[in-house]
């Protein structure tokens, strides 16, 4: 009963919930099919107000498509018309182009067929013109006698005349520029050095004169049976001549320091009285000792006097030697120191080494103390000693080149070389023998007579000018100057002289008639 009653009240509490969810359900359904029923009028309301306000957009939108539209094709048309008539214009300007081309090909064509005819008459005339040089040179040949080649090489005469002109015009303008420009430097730097150089001249002689107090001395000197100046002249190396000349004895020798040592044992022997062997070798020995202190202090004064140090000792005994030395006439120690002076005042008038210059210069004849001792040429003999004791190089190359057997290629070199030449040239400073003066004469008019056109020639003012006589015909006014130029070139090349030659070529051209 109790478990009937709870299945019948569980029965009746679920009929109860299932009567209550299904009433539940239908009332929801209910709500639900009235909410639904305004959400559809709501959304029916709401899609209509869309649609009609889509409706309206769209109108807007097609009217403003339609407004593009319509301004867009009104562009494009225009800009079509624009387009067109620009294609319009080019193609007019095309065609008159083509017009115009169509004109200057046509006009062109014309030209090439005139030009063309031209050619023809051109060449046609060209022919003519060959014809008539032909027949104007077979004209020209018999009127003139000469041949083509004849002609040609008439002509080519005449061209090297007048080049021939020109040249001789060209190195005369150039030779007189160079001229005036080094002999106005070269004038005022040798005149100042000279004016600042003054030397006395006396020329030397190679023999010695001894004075003896009588006759009864020569006698004496003589010996018996001539022992005494057999003595002396074996002693000595000297040779005494004994004349006719009252109250002297000449002393002969080329050595000039032996005839000065010979010179004094003669005057010693005289001042003591007593003439035999022993006595000369005894006063020799010391003449000589004399003479070679007198060497060394010579040498040393005129190292201080030209203001050269420091040379070596040797040298300076080479230096002194030079004073009984000669050179024509000329006393080489007193050509050396002017050569050093004139060398320095040089340098120092165009910015040279003015120490080297001088030391160079007083070197140069060094040799020339060795030449008489040693084989060899004082110019060599001068390089190898000086080489010896360690001189400048430059002082050595100034001594190798100062007579121009080397090329001069030191600034020192060429001052040395000028300097010397002004010393040697100087008036009165060197003398020449008559047969070596007569040789150089006859030379310079040997060399002068050697070339074509020269019809006499004459050396005068004691050589320094050799005169030249051209023939006319030979030797035109413009050939004059190579005739000069050539001959003073010779002379230069094979000939040695202090100074310069002058070349003085004349062309003279005389017609004598005589009035009856």
């Amino acid at each position: 009963m109790d478990t009937g009653a709870i299945i019948i009240a569980v029965v009746c509490a679920v009929v109860s919930l299932v009567i209550g969810f299904a009433i539940g359900i239908i009332y929801r359904k209910k709500v639900a099919e009235a909410s639904i029923g305004s959400a559809k009028q709501e959304a029916t309301r709401i899609v209509n107000e869309a649609v009609s306000k889509a409706e309206s957009v769209k109108k807007e939108k097609v009217l403003e498509a339609k407004d593009e539209i319509h301004k867009q094709r009104t562009e494009l048309e225009r800009e079509l018309r624009e387009r067109r008539s620009e294609v319009q214009r080019q193609e007019r300007r095309i065609i008159q182009k083509e017009e115009s081309l169509d004109k200057k090909t046509e006009s062109l064509e014309k030209k090439e067929e005139a030009l063309a005819n031209r050619i023809k008459e051109n060449e046609k005339k060209a022919e003519e013109i060959e014809s008539l040089k032909r027949s104007q040179l077979d004209m020209l040949e018999r009127i003139s006698g000469f041949t083509k080649d004849q002609a040609k090489d008439y002509l080519l005469k005449a061209l090297e005349d007048d080049l021939s002109h020109e040249k001789a015009v060209k190195i005369m303008e150039y030779e007189q520029k160079t001229k005036d420009e080094a002999e106005n430097i070269a004038k005022d730097i040798i005149s100042t050095a000279i004016q600042r150089c003054a030397a006395d001249r006396t020329a030397e002689a190679t023999v010695s004169v001894v004075a003896l107090p009588n006759d009864e001395m020569k006698g004496r000197i003589i010996g018996r049976e001539g022992r005494n100046i057999r003595t002396i002249e074996t002693i000595t190396g000297v040779d005494l001549i004994i004349d006719d000349t009252p109250e002297a004895i000449t002393i002969s020798c080329f050595e000039p320091v032996r005839r000065e040592i010979a010179r004094k044992t003669l005057e010693k022997l005289i001042s003591d009285g007593r003439v035999h062997p022993a006595k000369i070798e005894e006063l020799f020995e010391k003449s000589r000792k004399e003479v070679e202190h007198t060497i060394k202090q010579t040498g040393e004064r005129a190292a201080v006097d030209a203001g050269v140090n420091g040379l070596h000792p040797e040298l300076i005994k080479l230096l002194g030697k030079l004073r009984y030395r000669t050179s024509y006439g000329q006393n080489v120690l007193n050509h050396s120191l002017e050569v050093a002076y004139i060398a320095g005042l040089m340098a120092a008038e165009i910015g040279a080494d003015v120490k080297t210059a001088k030391r160079a210069g007083l070197l140069h004849d060094i040799g020339k103390a060795l030449d008489h001792e040693m084989d060899g040429s004082h110019i060599e003999l001068g390089v190898e000693y000086a080489r010896k004791y360690k001189e400048n190089e430059q002082v050595v190359h100034a001594i190798q080149a100062h007579h121009g057997d080397v090329e001069a290629k030191t600034v020192v070199a060429c001052l040395v070389q000028a300097a010397d030449a002004i010393s040697a040239a100087r008036p009165g400073a060197r003398r020449e023998n008559l047969q070596n003066y007569i040789k150089r004469l006859e030379k310079l008019e040997e060399i002068s007579n050697s070339f074509a056109g020269v019809e006499k020639s004459f050396a005068i003012q004691a050589g320094r000018e050799i005169r030249i006589m051209v023939k006319p015909e030979a030797v035109s006014d413009d050939e004059m100057v190579l005739v000069a130029r050539n001959i003073a070139k010779k002379i230069e090349d094979e000939l040695e002289y202090p100074g310069q030659i002058k070349v003085n070529v004349v062309r003279e051209s005389r017609a004598i008639d005589f009035a009856k």
